[in-house]
Parts: structure tokens; C-alpha cells; sequence
């Protein structure tokens, strides 16, 4: 969490006119940030205790559309309230809105104040209870890419989202020329960021035409996963106050690479001051709880793909010799792999999960990576030897689920997490992978209609 804007210093900065606006958000299945702007005299006055909203934004797509088939929540059932409860460890000023501050808010039954066990920060929290009790706390980072376009949302979607221009022309991985005319977008970003307590590392060019990454200082899971959606949120309001566009699709075009996010995880004694994952004695420095952990994760890998994937279009990225995975392999510093090994024999050892997308919901994400690792552990599974050479090319491995309909399917039949998330839960995001499935069955592509308008 941050520390550096507490609630008193809000308070001092409404009363002397700094801070007019306190934005309080929940965050929905799809990692976005909803919830209400107040005048800021109220919310330090009364609204800093609790605030409400419909138990529909949980139980929603992607287009905001009432979804039939939850259990939690339906017409039949009303639509009633939640409880958006802030957590003013959270609390930050906006630098790039004007007179505003931001505090995240947890979801709670509006009847028994017990947080909603579907809800993305409640469902982290609960794994990270569960890794504490083992005596472990987790560190993540997790690195953001986008792609930036020179027209504005507005100008993108009236055009069809055809004919884009990228902000570039060519590939600018690394490439400082390029990335300089970018500047005045990336700049504000960077600086944005940090002024909002989100500590930036850098940015840089990615490898392709107009593609962003932003990387910022790993943190404790849950903190990591507030900033994640901080950050996204961010990139597009900064984007749009400069007249540009941001997606974060993992796929936005078929010649294009893909966006992700790959996740960096450790482990650590809960004061955070000594690395479970090193053992200078062992190979590569990995220790034994390391080496259980990561073979947790790849064990269970097919399981939470959709944690990571959760869209139609997610499964669009994942082509080989475009640096997005399709084996579930672990390797040492190699970005063919699923799981790549980073900071071997140093205190900084890490696994890098390579299989997100840039679309994924980093509270889903890293509980179901958690569950996975602690599983490892706690069944004290052996770790397969490390993968070497183009795992693109690695015959007899496992694949990464291809499709949302198999990733749904192993995710509707693990008993792994439906022992760490819990039934309900496991049942509320298959619903939810169900009519996202369904969603585009039903709809008529510009591939069909480019086929089939004379010829059929």
C-alpha cells in the first residue's frame, strides 16, 4: 500500500482548496475502475466510511450488459446494493486530474459487511492470507504493454477502428529516436504515475509498430495489483488528454505482436527480509520451495489460463516467433518459454510468467498464479528439468490452452482452485467465460460478411 497521502493530509488539502474531488473505485471482473467522483467536503465528512453501488458490476461483460446465469446476483434477484468499503491505505492524489484524489474500495455484502467473495481484491486478499499462514509473503511485478494510436478514442471508433495510425511506423523496441516523438504521451505518463504513487522503473519501445511497455517497481501482491489498474487506467486517461488512444487488446491486429503482462514472482519470509526462492548452494540459486513452487505453476498452468486469458482475443496472441508463449515450459532466461527463469544465483531470483496478456485482471491473475505456486509447495511436487533451445519448436510438451472454449472447460474441472477460490467463485468466472463465448457465437464478423456477402 502507500503510505505517502493519508487521509489527514487529504483533509488538509480539502480545506485549503488543493483536492475538490475524492474518485472512490471498486474493481470489476474486468480489472476496470468503477465507482463515484465526490465533492470532496463530503467524502472526508462521511462518504471515507462507505459508499454503495448496484451488485450488477460484478455481473457484467466487457459492454457493461446485464449477464443472466449468476448465482450472486439477477434481475430476479433485483439488483440490489453492494457496500464499496474505501481502504485509504490506497488513498493517492491524481496528478493528472485536476484537484483530485483516488482511494480503491473493497466490495462488501451490503446486509453482512462481509467482503464479496467474487470480487477480484477479495479474492487476492484470500490467497494471500493463505500464502501468510504458510509464513510467506509474495512479491510481484508486473510489466504492462499497450499500443498507442495518433487519433483520439473518439476519431478511432467513428472511423470503425479502421485505418488507425499507429504512433509509429515501424518496430521500436528499444529504440530511444522513436520513442522520442512518443515523448510528450510517455513522458506524462511516467511522470503522472509517480506523482501518484506508483514508483515507475521506465518505459521503452516494444517490438512492434506503435507499441508502449511501462514497467514499475514491484511491491507485495496485493499493492501490485492496485497499481496494475492504476496504471491502466492512467495510460488511457493520459492518453485521451493528449488527443491519442491506448488499448490494451492482447491481440489488436493480426500483423501486429501481441501485448502482455508478464508477472515476476517471489517469495519471501513475511517481514519481507529473506528470499525463499534463493539458495546460493542449489542450481541456479533456486531453492526447494522455489523449485516446488514453479512446479505448481506448471502443473496447473491449463487450469488458470483463463485467469490470464480471459477473453476471445486473448488467445489471438498466442503465435509462435512472436515472443507470446504456447508451452507450458520453464526455462533459464529464455523468452521462448512459459515460465522464464530471471536473476538466477542472485537474491533477486524470480519466475516470469510469460502467458498474460496485457487484457488480463491482475487481482485473478496473481491469486490463481498463488494457489498454483502454494500447491507446489504443499504437495512438495518436483520440478521437471529446465527446457533448452525454441520451445516454439519443443515436441512432447504441453501446450498452453488455445481456445477460451478448452481454457473454460479445465477451469470449470479444477479441483485445485476450486479448493483455493471456492465453488462459487470458480462458478461466477465460468459463467462469465461462458457468455463471452456465447457473446461472439451470435455475432457476425467482417471476416464473414468479406466471404460470404456475394459468394454465399
Amino acid at each position: 500500500m502507500t503510505s505517502t497521502y493519508t487521509f489527514d493530509d487529504l483533509k488538509i488539502d480539502v480545506a485549503a482548496g488543493r483536492i475538490d474531488t475524492v474518485i472512490a473505485a471498486q474493481i470489476d471482473m474486468q480489472g476496470r475502475l468503477m465507482g463515484k467522483r465526490f465533492q470532496a467536503e463530503y467524502f472526508v465528512d462521511s462518504a471515507w466510511k462507505e459508499t454503495h453501488s448496484c451488485n450488477y458490476l460484478l455481473a457484467t461483460d466487457m459492454e457493461m450488459e446485464t449477464v443472466s446465469g449468476y448465482k450472486a446476483t439477477s434481475w430476479e434477484k433485483g439488483y440490489g446494493d453492494y457496500t464499496m468499503k474505501p481502504d485509504l491505505a490506497t488513498l493517492r492524489k491524481i496528478p493528472w486530474l485536476e484537484g483530485t484524489a483516488l482511494v480503491l474500495c473493497d466490495v462488501l455484502d451490503h446486509h453482512t459487511h462481509a467482503e464479496v467473495p467474487h470480487s477480484p481484491r477479495a479474492i487476492l486478499k484470500k490467497q494471500v492470507k493463505r500464502l501468510e499462514d504458510m509464513g510467506f509473503t509474495a512479491f510481484m511485478a508486473t510489466e504492462l504493454e499497450f499500443f498507442l494510436f495518433d487519433q483520439s478514442f473518439e476519431a478511432a471508433r467513428e472511423s470503425g477502428y479502421r485505418n488507425l495510425k499507429l504512433a509509429s511506423a515501424y518496430n521500436e523496441d528499444y529504440h530511444i529516436f522513436q520513442t522520442t516523438k512518443e515523448e510528450e504521451v510517455m513522458r506524462a505518463i511516467r511522470t503522472g504515475l509517480q506523482g501518484a504513487c506508483v514508483p515507475v522503473e521506465n518505459s521503452k519501445g516494444e517490438a512492434s509498430a506503435g507499441q508502449e511497455e511501462i514497467n514499475v517497481r514491484y511491491a507485495e501482491a496485493l499493492t501490485m495489483a492496485d497499481r496494475h489498474v492504476i496504471i491502466k487506467n492512467g495510460v488511457k486517461e493520459i492518453a485521451w488528454a493528449k488527443g491519442k488512444a491506448a488499448t490494451f487488446l492482447a491481440k489488436w491486429h493480426y500483423n501486429a505482436a501481441g501485448s502482455s503482462s508478464h508477472i515476476h514472482q517471489s517469495l519471501w519470509s513475511t517481514d519481507g527480509k529473506t528470499s525463499a526462492f534463493f539458495d546460493e548452494k542449489s542450481e541456479y540459486g533456486m531453492s526447494e520451495v522455489m523449485r516446488q513452487y514453479v512446479a505448481g505453476l506448471l502443473t496447473y498452468a491449463a487450469e488458470y489460463t483463463y485467469f490470464l486469458a480471459p477473453y476471445i482475443n486473448s488467445y489471438k496472441r498466442f503465435v509462435a516467433g512472436t515472443f507470446a508463449p504456447t508451452k507450458i515450459v520453464w526455462s533459464k532466461d529464455n523468452r521462448t518459454a512459459g515460465f522464464r527463469l530471471c536473476g538466477e544465483e542472485t537474491k533477486g531470483i524470480r519466475i516470469e510468467c510469460r502467458i498474460g496478456g496485457s487484457d488480463l485482471n491482475p487481482y485473478l491473475a496473481m491469486a490463481a498464479l498463488l494457489a498454483a505456486g502454494m500447491e507446489g509447495i504443499r504437495n512438495r511436487i518436483q520440478l521437471e528439468p529446465a527446457f533448452v533451445g525454441d520451445a516454439y519448436s519443443g515436441k512432447g510438451v504441453k501446450e498452453i490452452p488455445r481456445t477460451l472454449r478448452h481454457a473454460t472447460e479445465t477451469l470449470r474441472n479444477s479441483a485445485m482452485l476450486r479448493e483455493a477460490f471456492g465453488d462459487d467463485v470458480i462458478d461466477h468466472y465460468v459463467r462469465a467465460a461462458e457468455w463471452e463465448q456465447e457473446e461472439y457465437d451470435r455475432r457476425i464478423t467482417d471476416w464473414e460478411v468479406a466471404r460470404g456477402f456475394e459468394r454465399a
